[in-house]
């Protein structure tokens, strides 16, 4: 009983985390860390180095991550935290593979992924990418994304 409960914190905590991410990026990044996002919004041929200030936001969003697991693992009574920090730390993997793998291509570990749902996250990433200001931007997600970023079913194949 007690592993449904832990994968179910896993779950939540997983679902919780997109939210989260749209959150600070639209409203964190987009808003007072800027300084830190610009970069990343810039033409690739317009960056210095492998690394963005923008990658800082991983060292962040390790931070609560590494803490759940510390807590609930050291921590009497507290043992539902370290699995917070596993639906965190799984989101964060999700991210990166999805975000600076797959979108980004930083690292070139897979091909190109051909089905509705990689295409509508591509094209909402593009749509995002489509402003180099902190303002006006739109489809501050990764995972969940608006319908109207599908592409046409009558055109797919």
């Amino acid at each position: 009983m007690e592993f449904f409960l832990y994968l179910g914190i896993i779950l939540i905590t997983y679902v919780i985390m997109e939210f989260v991410a749209w959150f600070t990026h639209k409203y964190v990044m987009h808003g007072i860390l800027w300084s830190w996002h610009a970069d990343h919004h810039l033409p690739h041929y317009e960056k210095e180095g492998f690394f963005e200030k923008n990658d800082l936001f991983f060292i962040v969003f390790a931070v609560p991550s590494a803490a759940s697991y510390m807590i609930g693992s050291f921590v009497p009574g507290m043992i539902w935290l370290l699995f917070v920090g596993i639906g965190i730390s799984l989101y964060g993997l999700t991210y990166f593979l999805i975000h600076d793998v797959y979108i980004h291509k930083r690292f070139k570990w897979f091909k190109h992924l051909d089905n509705r749902y990689s295409r509508a996250i591509l094209r909402a990433h593009g749509a995002h990418h489509a402003k180099t200001t902190k303002e006006d931007c739109e489809s501050f997600g990764l995972l969940v994304v608006e319908k109207k970023y599908y592409p046409n079913k009558k055109n797919v194949a």
